[in-house]
């Protein structure tokens, strides 16, 4: 194995210090070596754009050498650039990421995009009609740490006086967050929720929630079991979809830093599905508006789990800019 150590060269412009690094990360493996090298090099010197561009013959700093060296080591040895970056964007908002989470990929923002889509097609108005009083909000507040952002959230809890009530979205293992907080400001009218079995994805999240302004409440807990006994207009989620044995597979930079419980979805990669799919008795009533995010090969079974559910009476595949069939997502016309 190479020795991953970055010592860069002394004396050198910006220049030269991307095609050393670019050179030093080819022969490591490192798959995308240039646009690393820019990504970590745009992070360590605070530079983007056309500043970065015009920067490029300047003398490298002295004060930035250790950092860079230090980055370009990291990325040799197989760790994901956004993790030493700390961030990765999605849907033009930058998002926190560590290796506690998922690193958000651009696929998923087809997902938030139909889901959008969709919801604007099912609720043109935006909302739904109010409930009886006795179950207007369809939902309990969240306690502890989630009441104060749940208060604040558009419609509180009591139904709207004008007849309608918000509609309740609820992210399925939320990870970093960027599904629930993009949902929440492209659509602020709604309620969003956002679930992880992992406490420290959901500190994430927070984060992210709240460095962006979005109003979006965090529950602890196993894929649809937070949100028992509630209403639910919209469940979105990206679960973990990849069979266990193909986890030895893949790139060491998946494989050996993001975290498995984001990766390992069972035998065949559709336990989360399956799992889901039985938790919605939990629920209030099924959602009108179900959408998953899936692994290649998978839209089919995931199509048919929907189907013999019978809550649905469209079923919808999208594929991605690859053209692989990446969501499935369940619309109910009639409320």
């Amino acid at each position: 194995m190479k020795e991953s150590t970055f010592v860069m060269t002394t004396k050198q412009s910006i220049r030269e210090a991307f095609a050393e690094a670019s050179s030093f990360l080819a022969a490591h493996e490192v798959m995308e070596p240039q646009r690393n090298a820019q990504l970590l090099l745009e992070h360590v010197l605070g530079l983007s754009g056309a500043d970065y561009y015009m920067a490029m013959p300047d003398p490298f700093p002295d004060e930035r050498k250790k950092a860079w060296e230090e980055a370009i080591s990291r990325k040799a040895a197989g760790e994901p650039a956004q993790y030493i970056i700390g961030e990765q964007e999605f849907y033009g908002i930058p998002f926190q990421v560590t290796p506690a989470v998922l690193i958000p990929r651009p696929e998923t923002e087809l997902l938030v995009e139909a889901v959008l889509q969709q919801a604007a097609r099912l609720w043109p108005q935006g909302a739904a009609p109010a409930e009886p009083a006795a179950s207007a909000a369809g939902q309990e507040p969240p306690q502890g740490q989630d009441a104060g952002r749940a208060a604040a959230m558009p419609g509180g809890h009591a139904g709207a006086a004008d007849g309608l009530h918000p509609l309740v979205a609820a992210d399925i293992g939320t990870g970093s967050g960027a599904i629930a907080v993009t949902l929440a400001l492209h659509a602020p009218r709604w309620r969003v929720y956002a679930s992880d079995i992992s406490a420290d994805a959901l500190r994430v999240a927070a984060r992210n929630a709240e460095v962006s302004g979005a109003q979006v409440a965090f529950e602890e807990g196993n894929l649809l079991e937070p949100f028992a006994g509630r209403r639910v207009d919209i469940l979105v989620s990206n679960p973990p979809y990849i069979p266990a044995a193909d986890i030895p597979g893949l790139q060491p930079e998946v494989r050996n830093h993001e975290p498995r419980t984001a990766l390992d979805g069972g035998a065949d990669g559709l336990a989360p599905y399956r799992i889901m799919m039985q938790q919605l008795p939990l629920l209030q009533g099924p959602p009108r508006l179900i959408g998953f995010e899936l692994g290649i090969g998978q839209a089919g079974e995931v199509a048919d789990l929907l189907r013999q559910a019978g809550h649905w009476d469209e079923i919808i595949i999208i594929p991605d800019l690859a053209g692989i069939e990446r969501h499935v997502l369940g619309v109910r016309q009639i409320p």
